[in-house]
Formats: C-alpha cells, structure tokens, sequence
C-alpha cells in the first residue's frame, strides 16, 4: 500500500486495511486491544496517509484482491432472556437485533463502527428493545410500530460527522428505544 497520504481513502481502502489486521489478530500477531484500536482508528481514517501506520509492521500475507472483507452481516438474539451487549465490540454493516419475549440492550456508544453508514435491522415481538448510539451519530428511524411504544432520542446532528446509524424493521406489542445517553432511556434498572 504505497499511496500519496494525502490522497482520500475509500471504504474499499478501509476494508482492505481491516481485513490484514483481521488476519493480524487471527494469527497472533497482534492482542485483541491492538486489534480493536488499530480497528476503530481504521474507519475513523480519512487519507490514505493515516491508513499505512496502522499495518506497516505487518506482513502483507494475502493479496489486496484476496483479503477477506470483516464480517458485513452479525445477528444478536435474545429469547425469552435478557441479552446486554455493550464495551467495546466490533459491530457488522449490517446488523440484525430479534427480541421474542424479552429484552436486549445494545449500546453501539464503545463500539468500533466499520464504516460511516451501518444498518440496524430490529424485530420485536412482545419484548423491549434498547439501542443506545454515539453522541454524535445520525440516525434514520425507519421503524414501524404496532401496539406498541417507539422512542427516539435527540435529534440528528447537523455537522454530519458522525456515524450514520438507519434502524428499520418492526417491534409488536413491545418497546423499542434510541438512545444517545443511558439517562434518555428513562429506565434506570437497565443501565
């Protein structure tokens, strides 16, 4: 990857530096912390200049056509339980969340984005659902609800520097909540 470092770099340019430190990480060669750093500082990254650090003292084992892409779709259930996924986790482009009599609580505030724009897929059946997102991140609320309660926390913000965060999908006789801060949630026992 000899690159200007001033040239802009692409999601493909992102993905392709996320899938040597993958393999990195899969190897041995670096501890799940500098994984998840060199990870997050990778789609956090605009230039090309601020890719190449983050693997030039790793071994360039597969080609740039061959390198496996992170995983583009993960799905979290939780039936008939309570299911919490929070820290930091390395979420998937497109992310699908089901609750069935229950209640799951993702927070995406720790998490390591991959990419600018992920895709929150819900379906909540007589169950609580809770997502609580960056403080800076816009989210576009595609949900539908029946007999049910949506809540949707903070408005967008206007800099768009942020993450972009689209949640869509369905939640019957249930409750699905957006959050930006543990206190929008209004449900103290679930912090």
């Amino acid at each position: 990857m000899t690159h200007d470092p001033a040239l802009r770099a692409s999601d493909a340019d992102r993905d392709q530096v996320a899938a040597l430190l993958n393999e990195a990480y899969a190897s041995g060669r670096l501890t799940s912390p500098e994984h998840a750093d060199r990870l997050e500082a990778t789609y956090q990254a605009r230039t090309m200049g601020e890719l190449e650090p983050l693997i030039v003292d790793l071994p360039k084992v597969r080609s740039s056509t061959a390198a496996a892409p992170i995983a583009t779709e993960q799905t979290v259930n939780a039936v008939f339980s309570k299911v919490v996924k929070r820290g930091r986790w390395i979420a998937s482009r497109h992310t699908r969340l089901s609750a069935t009599y229950g209640a799951l609580i993702v927070d995406l505030s720790e998490a390591v984005l991959p990419g600018r724009e992920i895709t929150l897929s819900i379906s909540a059946f007589a169950a609580k659902l809770i997502i609580r997102v960056p403080p800076n991140a816009q989210v576009i609320d595609e949900v539908g609800a029946m007999f049910a309660k949506r809540q949707v926390s903070g408005d967008n913000t206007p800099d768009g520097d942020g993450p972009v965060i689209r949640v869509t999908g369905r939640v019957t006789f249930g409750k699905v909540i957006v959050a930006r801060t543990v206190h929008d949630w209004n449900l103290s026992g679930d912090a």
